[in-house]
């Protein structure tokens, strides 16, 4: 019987920085992104076309997407809250566009300055753009399990939007817990609702581990059907809008979770360790992640 198999994102090169206070150089940003395809990443989150001045972090995404390896294998995906930063991100040669909206509007105000329905209508405008540019694009839903402003957030609001965003045939909908409240319970349940209300297009979750509950979480959402994770070397990551969220899963702890429950990931767990403890210099601390530190196995 064949294994099953997980597609991973990965996302420290945008989520995973975008919070640091330090400035990365453009050059350690590239290292990261050829050290993430050596370890068998095929699609990166490599950096977000947003405003310099809310987020200085990625104010070198032109210059970094300048100098990434050109390789047919790999999806080099650039993050974009309105019109003007698709624009900035096809010119700059992004391979998808990931939109995002959000579930709570007090979020959305505070973050992309929409409210809930106008960012569902933005979102869907930017993958109607990408299709037009010959591109992918895809969506995330912010703040889908729960708010740091507005507390808990309605399923059935998170599945009404899910089928509005359907309707612009974007390449997936991903599910994200912004700030780390969910639990698999929860998690499970409204990926596998969500599943259902867009199939067939393919539910993505995206996951933090604010309440160390995110590597549970992946496997509840792998379990309800979720067929691609959004992971971070290191756990590195945060959210500059969202108060006291912490990283992203780790990449090595859910590729190794993963391998060995049986699903395949295409990841090389060895090289994923490897980058994780070069990201951990670059960022002259330890990271959150687990396996890393942990006695190789087996």
């Amino acid at each position: 019987m064949p294994r099953k198999t997980v597609e991973i994102v990965e996302v420290a090169p945008r989520d995973g920085l975008q919070n640091e206070a330090r400035q990365i150089p453009t050059a350690e940003k590239l290292r990261l992104v050829e050290q993430a395809i050596a370890m068998g990443a095929r699609r990166i989150e490599v950096t977000s076309f947003v405003n310099p001045k809310k987020v200085p972090q990625m104010a070198d995404a032109e210059e970094l997407m300048g100098l990434l390896p050109v390789r047919d294998d790999v999806t080099y995906i650039g993050l974009v809250l309105n019109g003007r930063g698709a624009e900035r991100a096809i010119a700059a040669g992004v391979d998808e566009l990931g939109a995002v909206c959000v579930a709570s509007d007090e979020f959305g105000i505070r973050n992309q300055g929409q409210d809930r329905d106008q960012s569902v209508a933005v979102a869907g405008s930017i993958v109607r753009r990408a299709r037009e540019a010959g591109l992918s694009g895809q969506v995330t839903i912010a703040t889908a399990f729960g708010c740091p402003f507005e507390g808990k957030v309605p399923a059935a609001r998170i599945v009404d939007m899910a089928r509005g965003l359907a309707e612009t045939s974007p390449r997936e909908i991903a599910l994200a817990d912004t700030i780390g409240v969910g639990v698999p319970a929860q998690v499970g349940d409204l990926v596998a609702e969500i599943a259902e209300a867009i199939a067939p297009i393919p539910v993505r979750i995206h996951l933090h581990n604010t309440r160390n509950t995110g590597i549970a979480n992946v496997w509840a959402a792998v379990e309800a059907g979720a067929s691609t994770v959004d992971s971070s070397l290191g756990g590195l990551g945060g959210c500059p809008f969202a108060p006291g969220a912490a990283g992203n899963v780790a990449t090595e702890d859910v590729v190794y979770m993963l391998e060995q429950s049986g699903v395949s990931t295409g990841m090389d767990l060895d090289r994923a360790i490897d980058a994780s403890r070069w990201l951990s210099g670059v960022m002259e601390r330890d990271l959150p992640a687990m396996v890393s530190k942990a006695p190789l196995f087996p």
